[in-house]
């Protein structure tokens, strides 16, 4: 099976840190620190709590609990969370922990099995209309079609199969081996547990708008004991408002995502480099996004071609469902969005492509 390999020639130095990891414990009212800013190594998923939150008077069993800031940020105003609860970022201390923002003090707290840091947490009265392709991948059914069928046609396109795609992401991810890895879009959770079981980050964290995706995501890791107790974290939020602080994530995966991120307006474009932006703003300095999607094509866009591209910003988004970019408008996006180091691998529709947060 042959793939086109494209690689940029780095536009910004790379060079890996050399200094052995070190664990970041603050004093009790020390203000933790929002810049980006590269640290030797990779720090250590918590650190002591900048602040505390006001409660009501508690037993001394309970002011014994950790309360601590967590890489989880609130998805309004991006501040630290507050964690009260068992440490670790595994599902059954996640499930038992209460969150709170340390600035607007907005709450959050599992639901069912997964941690809800979307805007709309909590919130009983407020709906809004969603795009429909949002919809379908909400639906009770594809969540479970999806692992059943749906994601193996993708292979008629070109996609090489799980378990290669797996390794080419994996290849790419090297530089950034035992920190923390983010799998957005993740669906039922194909890669995520490949990712967990592979013992190669320090921790995994599965993302999805979809509260069924993220259901039957662990439906599937509930079957494996080793998965249940890795560190391994469901959590659902918005791709345009990840949940987490600037600079706090080593390593992204998108598989088969960024077509299916939805547009509120018709400039398809602008909004896939908002959601691109949002990535590199939780990148660490040297952390690496690595996507996969369809290629634009005659077959799945009209305005693939050359000539009819300007006219896909005014008429494009009401003829198809989805936003398919060509290998170099997906170059130029994350080019656009501060990333470097791009490098791409295609066959056929599929492609593979990556982008690294400068040093």
């Amino acid at each position: 099976m042959e793939l086109l390999v494209r690689l940029r020639p780095a536009t910004a130095a790379a060079a890996s840190p050399s200094s052995p990891r070190s664990s970041l414990q603050l004093p009790r009212g020390t203000s933790v620190p929002a810049p980006c800013r590269l640290r030797p190594g990779f720090p250590s998923l918590r650190a002591a709590a900048a602040a505390a939150i006001a409660v009501e008077p508690e037993t001394k069993e309970q002011q014994n609990s950790i309360m601590e800031t967590e890489v989880f940020a609130c998805p309004v105003c991006y501040e630290p969370l507050i964690r009260k609860g068992p440490p670790g970022i595994n599902l059954p201390a996640i499930y038992r922990s209460g969150f709170k923002c340390s600035k607007c003090n907005k709450s959050f707290s599992s639901k069912d099995i997964f941690l809800d840091l979307t805007v709309t947490a909590g919130t009983k009265e407020y709906s809004e209309q969603k795009p429909a392709r949002t919809e379908l991948f909400r639906s009770p059914l594809v969540s479970f079609l999806y692992e059943r069928g749906w994601r193996q046609n993708f292979n008629r396109s070109g996609f090489p199969g799980l378990d290669e795609e797996f390794q080419m992401a994996q290849d790419y991810f090297q530089p950034v081996a035992g920190g923390i890895l983010l799998d957005v879009s993740c669906g039922s959770g194909l890669f995520t547990r490949k990712f967990a079981k592979s013992g190669t980050y320090s921790a995994v964290i599965a993302l999805d708008f979809s509260e069924n995706m993220l259901r039957q995501c662990y439906e599937f890791i509930k079957q494996d004991d080793t998965l249940l107790n890795s560190n391994l974290a469901l959590v659902r939020a918005d791709i345009s408002r990840l949940p987490f602080a600037s600079c706090s994530v080593d390593a992204i995966h998108a598989g088969a995502a960024i077509h299916c991120w939805p547009s509120p307006s018709n400039a398809s474009t602008a909004t896939a480099y908002l959601k691109v932006a949002e990535i590199s703003r939780v990148l660490r300095p040297g952390g690496v996004f690595v996507g996969t999607t369809f290629l634009s094509s005659p077959r799945n866009n009209p305005f693939s071609v050359e000539a009819l591209r300007p006219l896909r910003q005014i008429v494009g988004p009401v003829n198809t469902s989805y936003n398919y970019f060509t290998d170099g408008e997906l170059e130029d996006l994350c080019k656009s969005c501060g990333l470097v180091n791009y490098s791409s691998k295609i066959q056929r529709s599929f492609i593979m492509f990556s982008g690294q947060k400068p040093y």
